[in-house]
């Protein structure tokens, strides 16, 4: 559950979110593309998702493909024009973490030049070089697994993800992979059931 804050209450940065996650506390993280809902949302949640979602939600496309890198900074930076407490993370659009670890590193290194203090990113252990990358460049990485909405069309559609044993242990396998690269958080989006209910974890 999330929570609201007092004026002095503490700015959610990645060393909070670890201490949380050692206290069992639960995190609560919802999307803001304005400056309006970012000072809606910021007192009751603690990390705010500048998501390519934008292009559904309020460009009128009928998924996330189109959003370039210059429309994530757009709204990015209304966003963190709030200077909001929660941590701030922009993701990465279609084609921006795709080609090259520099172009990556330069896409994601813009995005915290603007106010993110991280970046997300879709896909499972083909995304790993990337996000190594960024980690080296000390740009948090928050990773994204299950229904991954740039890839509508491989998936013919927004279908849920792990219904069967074998698609959940790839996803779990996945989450290990992208541990291990240095994300510091991962989002599981539409998944049939919590993927700890049909696998062991790994030791």
């Amino acid at each position: 559950m999330g929570h609201i804050s007092s004026p002095t209450a503490e700015r959610v940065t990645i060393p909070v979110l670890r201490r949380w996650k050692r206290e069992g506390r639960r995190v609560a993280m919802t999307t803001a593309y304005d400056a309006v809902s970012a000072r809606i949302a910021d007192p009751l949640v603690d990390i705010l998702l500048v998501g390519d979602s934008v292009g559904n939600v309020c460009l009128g496309f009928d998924n996330t493909l189109p959003v370039s890198v210059a429309m994530m900074n757009h709204h990015l930076e209304a966003v963190a024009r709030t200077r909001p407490r929660a941590l701030l993370v922009a993701d990465m659009p279609f084609l921006s973490f795709h080609l090259s670890p520099e172009e990556t590193i330069r896409n994601a290194g813009g995005f915290l030049q603007r106010g993110a203090d991280a970046v997300k990113l879709e896909g499972g252990a083909k995304r790993v070089e990337m996000i190594r990358a960024l980690a080296d460049c000390e740009i948090p990485v928050m990773g994204h697994l299950g229904l991954t909405p740039q890839s509508v069309n491989v998936m013919g559609g927004f279908k849920v993800q792990g219904r069967t044993a074998d698609e959940a242990l790839r996803l779990l396998d996945d989450a290990h992979s992208l541990q291990e690269a240095g994300c510091f958080a991962l989002v599981s989006l539409k998944v049939s059931q919590p993927i700890s209910q049909r696998v062991r974890p790994k030791p």
